[in-house]
């Protein structure tokens, strides 16, 4: 099973409900929709899980993977809630995940323990340490390419001018 039909299995119902048709709206990284974003960590994970050494419980990694950044408003507004966004989105993201699906304790422990460390509350299983890692490797990805893209702007621009 590839690894987008493994999200497709677990997370169908996710990957179609409002909120994360919402996301495609949204802005997370450079150029990237939250949605987008959501979808390349889940990816991702799945990949980690299928040659981690130990069990993984793919459904609830799939799960907790789309829901990380569930909190479902555009960061980039220049709005006082979202100030400390890199601080409080993580505790958005699981209550908004919690009240529009069934989610357990181990998905709680993905969305919840996702920015750590800058949260100070570190994952305890090993689908959120999963989703820990790859969220930080695709989130330093996305950024530097969006740097580079507005680089790469710049300097044509210029080049221009």
């Amino acid at each position: 099973m590839t690894n987008m039909e493994i999200i497709r299995r677990y997370g169908g119902d996710i990957l179609e409900s409002p909120g994360l048709q919402l996301e495609k709206t949204l802005m997370q990284h450079g150029d990237m929709s939250v949605y987008d974003h959501s979808l390349l960590v889940a990816e991702r994970c799945v990949a980690v899980a299928k040659v981690w050494p130990g069990k993984v419980d793919m459904r609830r990694l799939v799960r907790g993977a789309l829901l990380h950044d569930y909190f479902l408003y555009d960061w980039h507004e220049d709005d006082d809630s979202h100030r400390l966004h890199g601080f409080t989105h993580a505790g958005r993201a699981l209550r908004n995940a919690k009240r529009d699906f069934e989610i357990g304790s181990i998905e709680e422990d993905m969305i919840g323990c996702h920015m750590f460390p800058i949260n100070l509350r570190a994952p305890r299983t090993t689908e959120g340490r999963i989703l820990c890692f790859v969220d930080k490797v695709c989130a330093s990805y996305e950024t530097a390419r969006g740097i580079a893209a507005a680089v790469k702007r710049r300097v044509h621009v210029r080049g221009t001018v």
